[in-house]
């Protein structure tokens, strides 16, 4: 009977999830649109509903009813997979995320995750690479040479910022001494935030983050003006929406893994515990709200000062980082 308990449970946190950050994927759109807005002075979508809230919906309504293009030379198999592979990975990082404290539902004790899992953080980022398959394959299988020329950007920047990302986060395991990301917080909440001992770490992972999610100034393999919108050149109705989501599914899960690791998870004053989950919102929340800064801020990089970037500047700096939190403990 437990495990009949722990089924339905199971399957209650997936669609809520689930559900929540489909929810979220799709304002976020809404919210990147009007930021921008504001920063180059205009109004952002304001017509369909108050505000123009109701924006994403029809977007998605467009996006459903468009009519559907495959190329005659593509590979049509790994043509129409391809887009599911980035949004499945990226939904997937959500099921190690730890989203708050325990709670009491029904009087039974309700963890705040779907699966606490002692490798979360492996996980999470054997998940993020996965992901960029999706794009690779994406381009390569439209046969256009655009597309292949996107492909072939994602894999590099993939490998060169994975490398670093990696390096970043030998820090925070360093202090922490685990995997699981429920104890990462839990450590954070009994002592200080890790990024109080690791801000520089802290600042490398933001921008190799930016890198690994293809955003702004590091959206090399889509650059509109460079390659008429690269990978996805080829796509067109869902299946170009499905990049999207994807794309915006995994800021939300890259945002969510640096409340995670350095701003201390559900932490927060003044809340109950039944409402911790409000703070670890609230900093999803502003993390995401400065990816849509940094977009308006910033200009494209060149592919070559992205590459020198990476391996010359931030992997560097990522192993001396490592070198200074050895130094640190023993000291």
């Amino acid at each position: 009977m437990e495990f009949v308990y722990f089924l339905i449970e199971t399957a209650i946190k997936v669609i809520v999830v689930f559900a929540v950050v489909m929810l979220a994927v799709a304002y976020m759109t809404w919210v990147e649109r009007k930021v921008l807005g504001h920063i180059q002075v205009r109004y952002g979508p304001n017509r369909v509903g108050p505000y123009g809230l109701l924006q994403p919906i029809a977007d998605g309504i467009k996006a459903f009813f468009k009519e559907e293009v495959i190329p005659e030379k593509a590979d049509k198999v790994v043509y129409v997979m391809a887009p599911a592979i980035p949004l499945v990975a990226s939904l997937s990082i959500f099921s190690v995320i730890p989203f708050g404290e325990t709670v009491r539902i029904l009087g039974r004790e309700v963890k705040l995750c779907i699966a606490d899992v002692d490798i979360g953080l492996l996980f999470v980022f054997a998940m993020a690479s996965l992901g960029e398959y999706g794009i690779v394959l994406g381009g390569w299988s439209s046969y256009n040479k655009y597309g292949l020329m996107g492909a072939l950007r994602a894999a590099a920047q993939m490998v060169s910022y994975e490398i670093a990302l990696g390096i970043t986060v030998l820090g925070i395991l360093m202090l922490s001494g685990t995997l699981n990301l429920s104890e990462i917080v839990r450590q954070q909440i009994e002592g200080h935030w890790f990024v109080l001992y690791q801000p520089f770490a802290f600042i490398l992972f933001l921008i190799c983050m930016f890198a690994e999610i293809n955003r702004t100034p590091f959206d090399m393999p889509e650059a509109e003006s460079e390659l008429a919108c690269g990978y996805n050149i080829e796509y067109s109705s869902m299946k170009f929406a499905m990049f999207f989501m994807a794309e915006y599914a995994h800021l939300l899960a890259a945002s969510s893994l640096v409340t995670v690791l350095f701003l201390g998870g559900w932490d927060g004053p003044w809340l109950p515990p039944g409402l911790s989950w409000v703070w670890f919102v609230v900093k999803v929340g502003l993390l995401a709200f400065f990816a849509v800064w940094v977009r308006g801020t910033y200009p494209r990089l060149r592919y070559d000062q992205i590459m020198k970037l990476g391996w010359k500047i931030l992997i560097p700096l990522a192993l001396a980082n490592v070198l200074f939190t050895g130094l640190f403990m023993v000291v």
